[in-house]
């Protein structure tokens, strides 16, 4: 260092925490109990002086008075001795106001707020940029797995072709019962809220949206592409059969809700839906609350990151990594700072998020029909009309006195329009007696 430079080693970082909810109380926590680590960490002390909270009394709780505490948000990001801010708020209203008026202030953000930047990240990220102040979100993602690290800057050696992960605990835990026990759907969300994963309007996590947000991080960050979660598949789990999850699991196969995203040579896949999984893959065997992101690199492989994606302390922890880089960083030049998604801001490309008629891979089928002969040489003709080859076929033996059978086929790769064309064939044959079950796979290897 130079001898005429002052050293910053004993001068704390102000930090203001906007929200002392179970991940901010986590992180509050956690920074106390490991302040003397965190600072040989990052250089020089980090302190939280600020609480913003409508609940008075619950900040109070969790500072212990060791910071001052408002119901005042905007009073911590105005603050001129606040030099982070960590915004713990979420949703896209009040949180969005928050976190550009702290950037207008030249403040550092660090958000675990995955709805806020999956939506308006390309406009947070470019007031970020003019104003030479950094986002980090870490915890954004994948709670306390270090997958935004590991995507940004761990593999940017790397040409990434697809990432897959179960990004959302609720989901995973209900597939979980749902395997284990036999359970339906609805009984498995029953017990899901009953032990806490589950919120009482598990919209959100059921329908898919959180995981799509998530996703579209990763896949921001993967192929230096902006935000687009307006363009993502989404689909959830609320309508998936426990006959399905048996199904699967006779051929060889799990179903987890996987966000996916893809390069193709036209453009980017992204999408999240259920997923038949090879149950031999390390993926398909994460169970309940837990999540795993698998990332393909052209130079490293399959790499697969694991670990809590929810919680007060595994979210603090990545809350808490992101506030050490910020001051690690904090007097650096801003052209040499990590860029927010990874790629340089001007090498950014807008490729294309592909429509999901044009999205790519192999398709689990069950059809109900009746038990006579013929029915099996239809369906193969319309599917081999379509030029979709079939990998695997079932077909369940009928109890005494049924007229009615399942089907169950796995096909090869095929662009999902031609599967859509053949199911609409196959359902308008008089034989078919319910719509057709589709379930995408993939098989990660």
């Amino acid at each position: 260092m130079n001898s005429n430079q002052p050293s910053l080693i004993n001068v704390p970082i102000n930090v203001g925490l906007l929200g002392a909810g179970t991940v901010g109380g986590g992180t509050f926590t956690v920074l106390s109990r490991n302040a003397a680590e965190i600072t040989r960490r990052a250089g020089r002390p980090i302190r939280i002086t600020r609480v913003a909270d409508k609940n008075l009394e619950l900040a109070r709780r969790v500072t212990g008075s060791q910071a001052a505490v408002t119901d005042d948000a905007f009073a911590v990001v105005d603050d001129p001795a606040i030099d982070i801010v960590v915004e713990l708020i979420g949703g896209y209203g009040v949180a969005k106001e928050l976190v550009l008026r702290a950037i207008a202030n030249g403040k550092h953000v660090v958000t675990a707020n995955k709805a806020l930047l999956a939506v308006h990240g390309n406009e947070i990220f470019a007031a970020a940029q003019k104003q030479g102040v950094m986002v980090a979100f870490e915890a954004a993602v994948a709670g306390g797995i270090p997958i935004v690290k590991a995507v940004r800057e761990g593999l940017s050696a790397n040409r990434i072709e697809w990432v897959a992960g179960i990004i959302n605990g609720t989901t995973n835990f209900i597939l979980s019962e749902m395997r284990d026990k036999g359970l339906s759907f609805a009984d498995a969300l029953a017990d899901a809220q009953r032990l806490g994963y589950a919120e009482a309007d598990p919209t959100f996590d059921i329908e898919g949206v959180d995981a799509a947000h998530k996703i579209t991080i990763l896949s921001a960050l993967a192929f230096g592409i902006p935000m687009q979660f307006e363009r993502a598949h989404v689909e959830g789990i609320s309508q998936l059969e426990a006959d399905d999850i048996r199904y699967a699991e006779q051929l060889g196969y799990r179903i987890k809700l996987l966000g996916i995203t893809r390069r193709r040579a036209d453009g980017v896949e992204l999408r999240v839906h259920p997923t038949l999984i090879p149950a031999r893959r390390l993926i398909a065997n994460v169970e309940g609350v837990m999540n795993a992101v698998l990332v393909q690199g052209d130079a490293v492989g399959p790499t697969l990151y694991y670990g809590r994606g929810a919680g007060a302390e595994p979210t603090a922890s990545a809350v808490i990594a992101d506030l050490v880089d910020v001051t690690r960083m904090h007097t650096a030049d801003p052209e040499q700072r990590v860029p927010h998604l990874a790629f340089q801001p001007d090498a950014v490309e807008d490729t294309e998020v592909l429509p999901l008629a044009e999205i790519e891979t192999s398709y689990y089928l069950r059809l109900r029909v009746e038990d006579k002969p013929g029915v099996l040489a239809d369906i193969t003709r319309i599917l081999a009309d379509q030029q979709i080859s079939i990998e695997a076929m079932i077909q369940r033996e009928p109890n005494e006195g049924e007229e009615q059978t399942d089907i169950i086929i796995l096909t090869h790769r095929t662009r999902e329009k031609h599967a859509a064309a053949a199911i609409g064939k196959i359902e308008a044959l008089p034989v078919v007696k319910k719509k057709v079950i589709r379930l995408r796979m993939e098989e990660l290897g």
